[in-house]
């Protein structure tokens, strides 16, 4: 009797579960996510919130190039609507500033302009006493490595620094396991950097390649030119061929090259300003086991723009499975680049053509998604770039096609497969129109992964021995859960998937993915998820006025993101969908209202729970609103 009273007891609260689902389901508005009536805020006029992704997964560049729309025709007052063109992302330095020569007491060194015409204080007493009052704690800088790079400029200085022996406290055994660069890695040389400057830097690769390659581009002409000069189209197929000849130094082959571990690899898209060395470095502590460098412009690149090269920069924990996306229209642009990293930098795993990203800015140049309309061209930039990269491997990341209801992936996939050039082929289910609005396809991925496994098989058939590894798919697009993870790998064709807005929103979504189940973070722990981002930040940009400034600029940044996070145990139904916005809603405490808050003056006030109070030097623009903070100057 009692088991029989259980038994219908459970069948009971079956029934009623899948009433309360079915209601749920009935009260079910699309795009809206579900959240549990006793955390929605009664407002007058309900609404849902909007956000603009363009720049969640492309170059850092605005979405616009800046340029006025007047006069632009039919839509103009559309293009980049509710968004900051313009943002100021610079921060101000400190009013009185130290000369840098004098920062660390230990070891002063001679200031090349002398006391009288530099700009900097070159009195420790003045500057000292100019400086805000230090922040609480220990510097996370000196906490991490054993010392801090920024010296006497440290905003929290009393913790390591004797001021009556005028001395910074350092800690030797720290500093002998990180060394001087506190555990990163890919800092090229200032000689290096000037010789790419003065164009003195020497392409031993690419100087040989690049004319094979023109004399492919002048081949391609003279083929469209009139019958009549069959005879110069022979000459110029020769020059081809002695071109080729001349390439001495043979480049290294796919299966010559590092191997690229990718099959079922939980991997980071490459990200815009969110994407920095400290975001990646907290997600290889959360799961990530590849992740990539924010997209570099080759030109610069070559150049040895200071800012570029800032841009391969990783952590050592990064690495292997650290990638530099690089994105340009020329082939020869892309050889340099590709040998100037492979031969400057030490600790990269793959580098990355970007043939995917939708801005207007680069479409117009011929860059990114604009690729995929010139397959000729693109296939030659990879050509250099595998000739030109030394052991490390060349990848690609494309689109559907650049319009809607018209995917193009599909012939251009086969030949990249088919030419040997890449390692792994990573596809965003939208087309270049689309951007970041609907669904991805995952219908069409998986299509394409059949087609990848069919090239494979092809190529292999028409070797005589095997002379690279299978080419990888790699799907992407609103994977948001361990559900959508699982879905897109139970296809065969699908050899892993690409996270981006889930990770920057979710950060812990790779844990997620190993356990199997929704995680419901508490608000503490994504708070300490935070802080930890915080002293990676501090890590990198510095611990003095400035660097905090960055760090608390990327922070805010970063918050812009993960505000957008509604925590599993206030949803009247699983799965959550990325692109469903909420109807204004509080947190089962303070603390998750506080980090849901959709003001940015409240992602501020969250920044100086790590980096202390915000300065008059600070200032900051969010993407998606048209006002902005600024602290009260004095």
């Amino acid at each position: 009797m009692v088991e029989e009273t259980k038994r219908r007891n459970s069948e009971a609260e079956t029934d009623e579960l899948a009433a309360k689902r079915a209601k749920a389901d009935a009260e079910y508005r699309k795009g809206v996510a579900p959240i549990k009536a006793e955390y929605l805020i009664k407002t007058p006029v309900p609404t849902t919130l909007t956000y603009n992704d363009d720049e969640a997964e492309s170059n850092g560049r605005s979405t616009e190039d800046g340029e006025s729309n007047k006069g632009k025709g039919k839509g103009k007052n559309k293009k980049g609507r509710g968004q900051n063109k313009n943002r100021e992302l610079k921060q101000d330095h400190e009013e009185v500033r130290l000369c840098p020569a004098l920062a660390d007491p230990d070891h002063p060194k001679e200031c090349r302009f002398g006391p009288e015409k530099c700009r900097f204080v070159h009195d420790v007493g003045t500057y000292l006493s100019s400086k805000p009052v230090d922040i609480s704690g220990i510097c996370p800088a000196f906490e991490a490595i054993g010392y801090c790079p920024a010296g006497l400029k440290c905003r929290w200085l009393s913790s390591h620094y004797d001021k009556d022996a005028n001395r910074l406290i350092t800690n030797p055994e720290q500093i002998s396991v990180y060394g001087e660069t506190g555990g990163e890695a890919n800092h090229i040389s200032m000689d290096s950097r000037t010789q790419l400057q003065k164009k003195k830097y020497i392409f031993d690769l690419a100087e040989q390649y690049i004319p094979y390659l023109d004399s492919i581009v002048a081949t391609v002409k003279e083929k469209s030119a009139e019958r009549d000069e069959a005879e110069d189209v022979n000459e110029k197929r020769e020059e081809t061929k002695e071109k080729v000849a001349e390439f001495i130094e043979a480049p290294f082959k796919a299966a010559e090259k590092k191997k690229l571990n990718l099959k079922g690899a939980k991997i980071v898209s490459p990200l815009t300003t969110v994407g920095n060395l400290p975001f990646r470095r907290l997600m290889r502590t959360l799961g990530a086991d590849i992740t990539y460098s924010e997209m570099a412009m080759g030109m610069p690149l070559v150049n040895g723009a200071k800012s570029e090269w800032a841009l391969p920069k990783a952590h050592k924990s990064e690495y292997p499975g650290f990638g530099v996306q690089i994105a340009t229209s020329r082939h020869w642009q892309g050889a340099k680049a590709a040998e100037a990293i492979s031969k400057l930098t030490t600790h990269v795993s793959e580098l990355n053509l970007n043939c995917g990203c939708p801005i207007d800015l680069l479409f117009r140049q011929g860059q990114g998604s604009a690729l995929m309309d010139q397959p000729a061209r693109l296939l030659r930039i990879l050509k250099g770039m595998n000739a030109c990269s030394g052991d490390i491997p060349v990848t690609v990341k494309i689109r559907m096609g650049t319009k809607d209801n018209h995917p193009t992936a599909e012939n251009l996939i086969k030949r990249l497969v088919a030419e040997g050039d890449v390692g792994a082929i990573t596809l965003h289910g939208r087309s270049r129109q689309q951007r970041y609005t609907k669904e991805a396809d995952w219908t069409y991925i998986s299509q394409m992964g059949s087609v990848v496994k069919e090239a494979n098989v092809l190529y292999d058939e028409q070797k005589d021995v095997r002379d690279r590894d299978p080419v990888y798919l790699i799907g992407n697009g609103d994977c948001f859960s361990f559900e959508d993870w699982n879905k897109a790998m139970a296809d065969p064709g699908i050899d892993s998937v690409m996270v981006a807005r889930g990770a920057l929103i979710k950060p812990w979504i790779f844990q997620e993915i190993e356990a199997q189940q929704y995680l419901d973070i508490s608000a503490t722990e994504r708070l300490s998820i935070l802080e930890k981002y915080a002293k990676f930040a501090v890590e990198h940009w510095g611990s003095d006025e400035f660097g905090i400034n960055s760090a608390r600029r990327f922070l805010c940044e970063f918050l812009s993101f993960t505000h957008r996070y509604i925590p599993v145990g206030i949803l009247e139904r699983l799965p959550p969908k990325l692109n469903e916005r909420p109807m204004p809603w509080k947190g089962r405490n303070e603390l998750e209202t506080l980090l849901a808050s959709t003001n940015f003056e409240d992602w501020i006030k969250i920044t100086e729970m790590f980096l202390g109070p915000t300065g008059p030097g600070f200032s900051f623009t969010p993407k998606h609103k048209s006002n902005s903070y600024e602290a009260a100057r004095t």
